[in-house]
């Protein structure tokens, strides 16, 4: 039963499946490749990535803690001279497993697990990929000049300019009724102004007379009785 069981132990006890995972990973620096079944390169992937890791720093101390997992001097020196130096700037993912399909035997999954940083052919594809990668975008002029309505369009300059004359011609003729009224509707406005102001005018004379009119009125009716007395 499959109780606790945070990895895959591939069928072996401890000491079985650390040797095997350190000969495998000794394997795969001094090869940069090997091939192998899926459950154990899964294995080998978790177990030598730290590994490569801790080879980024060159130190003894860090030499010490890799050869006590690989147990190879040889694997050691390949790791810390070769290796490092082209991991160096990559933050994690060393390896790359590619499924190779089954085997035979026993139809087990087969793959093969290979250094990332190794791998030239896939390298120099993804450079290719790289350098011809364009941005594409939807309205290119080349669908423009194929489409039927830029195939009916005018070629010359003159040709083009002639229509667009014609055009400002007619609707100049067509909007200058209404500018005409618009016109005459402006003149017979300033003239019922004009005639407004003499009106009012008017009325302002007329009114200031009938004010002196009045007041003389006033000032004869107020002298009329000093004067009767005087008369007996």
């Amino acid at each position: 039963m499959r109780h606790r069981k945070n990895f895959n132990h591939l069928g072996r006890k401890s000491g079985h499946r650390k040797a095997m995972l350190s000969n495998m990973a000794s394997s795969l620096i001094m090869h940069k490749r090997i091939q192998t079944t899926t459950a154990k390169a899964k294995a080998l992937r978790s177990f030598v990535e730290p590994l490569l890791t801790k080879s980024k720093d060159d130190s003894t101390h860090s030499r010490r803690i890799v050869f006590s997992k690989l147990q190879d001097k040889e694997a050691v020196t390949e790791l810390f001279r070769d290796v490092s130096p082209k991991i160096i700037d990559r933050p994690g993912g060393y390896t790359r497993i590619l499924k190779t399909g089954t085997r035979l035997g026993d139809n087990a999954d087969m793959c093969v697990i290979e250094l990332v940083d190794y791998n030239e052919n896939l390298l120099a594809a993804q450079e290719e990929k790289g350098g011809k990668s364009k941005r594409r975008r939807r309205g290119s002029s080349k669908k423009k000049e194929d489409s039927p309505k830029a195939v009916a369009a005018p070629q010359t300059d003159l040709e083009k300019k002639t229509p667009a004359v014609e055009e400002t011609k007619e609707i100049t003729s067509e909007e200058a009724a209404p500018e005409a009224a618009k016109a005459e509707e402006t003149v017979n406005t300033n003239e019922v102004i004009a005639e407004d102001t003499a009106v009012a005018e008017e009325a302002a004379e007329i009114k200031a007379e009938d004010k002196d009119v009045s007041e003389k009125n006033d000032d004869q009716s107020e002298e009329t009785p000093e004067e009767e007395p005087k008369k007996e």
